[in-house]
């Protein structure tokens, strides 16, 4: 038996939940193809690994993962943003196993945390 899915938590929503190409098909009969949905903890790993520069070691602790799941996170997201870039492709940021960081933790050492002292108690959300 399998065992379940930890919730990787995520200190902040994205501000943009999807992007578009700017372009025009050449005619009407070329689309883009469906849309590449990045999920929100791939989103969170992304952020913390490439924006703010951690490690996939401190990015685990962040996410309260292990490191092997940080990093298996962090390649597909980095798989799927290069595929929507180069494929010209729409990309979704939604879904995945998470919960909202509720601010106040000793393992939260992220400055750039935006929920420091914002909840009094976990947002949890899943799909």
């Amino acid at each position: 038996m399998a065992r379940p899915q930890r919730s990787r938590r995520v200190c902040d929503m994205p501000s943009v939940k999807r992007f578009v190409p700017s372009f025009s098909p050449v005619s009407p009969d070329e689309t883009p193809g469906e849309p590449i949905v990045l999920t929100v903890d791939e989103y969170e790993a992304l952020r913390l690994v490439d924006r703010e520069g951690l490690t996939h070691s401190q990015c685990a602790v962040q996410m309260n993962i292990s490191r092997t799941t940080a990093t298996e996170i962090c390649e597909s997201a980095r798989r799927k943003v290069a595929s929507a870039i180069v494929d010209s492709r729409e990309l979704i940021i939604e879904g995945g196993s998470w919960e909202l960081c509720v601010g106040n933790r000793n393992d939260c050492f992220l400055e750039s945390c935006k929920r420091p002292g914002q909840c009094s108690g976990a947002e949890a959300r899943q799909t």
